[in-house]
């Protein structure tokens, strides 16, 4: 893997498995490997694109980066420092410096709540404002920096449209003055419409905070427009990263080809002359993955070599990281 100097975040052989367990003594008769031996970097002021389809193990990672889930194996390290063995005021601290935004924001905001106890609670939690005379004067900018108003701030939750309840939730990690915000797909439950403005409006306050992101999404289309890097995951595992330009114009791995392949093009004309390459079968269970590459029960083009033999995950120049034997 690449060298982690710099890296605001380090995500190494990292293995999330979820017991599977049977019979009235619930015996655990195997494993989910949701996340299978996956490392990568995320630089300072920079975006990580994760994408795949679901169930790939995107959202599972973002869990464990905010400690929502333990890990099985592996390490995550944050401004040098392992996030699972700190101290409780360590911990705390590294609370409020990794945020989530989630993807649901019907379900991820509280509804008996206003707006401005939402996004002020986590505020009087972390100890970051003295008197609710302060705390009125910070949740009001904060709102204000994602479009709700001052007379917005008394209403619940549910007076509000899908993407403004994403505006709050995007608020409300936003309190706390984080450095690393995991956006676990914020904006595939919001219309076509809504979605570019949320991702134009985190564009804009990554530059107005100086933000890092790991923005977690299954459209290539989107990723394309808000990431530096992205890095492609199939079945628990990584199996292309590049950044945005390299893998958009040069895509090695022929899962990302697919994928790339399925993202729609508005033109009728250019989507004509376009090749298509159409995924067969289903994805295995993560229960019981393929033996050697894990996409070779659906890859196009699979050799004899892949049904045994798992591939290492190189770089093939530029930090273009591959896992396939074609290269």
């Amino acid at each position: 893997m690449a060298s982690f100097t710099e890296a605001l975040l380090e995500v190494k052989n990292v293995k999330k498995y979820f017991p599977i367990k049977a019979g009235v003594f619930r015996k655990t008769v195997g494993y989910i490997k949701a996340v299978d031996d996956i490392s990568f970097y995320i630089k300072k002021g920079e975006t990580l694109g994760l994408v795949g389809e679901s169930g790939c193990g995107k959202t599972t990672t973002g869990a464990t980066i905010i400690r929502l889930e333990d890990l099985t194996e592996g390490e995550i390290h944050f401004k040098g420092k392992n996030i699972f063995s700190l101290n409780k005021k360590e911990s705390k601290e590294m609370c409020r410096n990794i945020q989530i935004i989630f993807q649901d924001p019907y379900s991820s905001l509280n509804p008996r709540m206003t707006v401005a106890d939402i996004v002020g609670e986590p505020l009087a939690l972390h100890k970051l404002v003295k008197g609710r005379k302060e705390k009125y004067k910070k949740v009001k900018e904060i709102l204000a920096s994602v479009g709700i108003t001052e007379d917005q701030m008394k209403r619940y939750p549910h007076e509000f449209s899908g993407g403004q309840r994403q505006r709050i939730g995007i608020a409300r990690a936003l309190a706390v003055d984080p450095e690393l915000i995991v956006a676990d797909e914020p904006v595939s439950a919001l219309d076509v419409s809504i979605q570019a403005q949320v991702i134009n409006l985190l564009q804009d306050l990554q530059k107005e905070f100086g933000l890092t992101y790991l923005f977690i999404a299954h459209d290539l289309s989107v990723v394309e427009h808000i990431s530096d890097r992205i890095a492609v995951m199939y079945l628990g595992k990584i199996v292309e990263l590049a950044d945005r330009e390299t893998l958009y114009n040069n895509p090695m791995h022929p899962y990302t080809k697919s994928l790339i392949a399925s993202v729609p093009i508005p033109d009728p004309s250019l989507a004509r002359k376009k090749k298509r390459q159409v995924l067969q079968g289903d994805v295995p269970s993560p229960s019981n993955p393929p033996s050697g590459c894990r996409f070779h029960t659906r890859c196009p083009e699979v050799m004899e070599k892949c049904k045994h033999e798992e591939p290492t995950f190189k770089d093939y120049g530029n930090n273009h990281f591959v896992a396939c034997h074609l290269h």
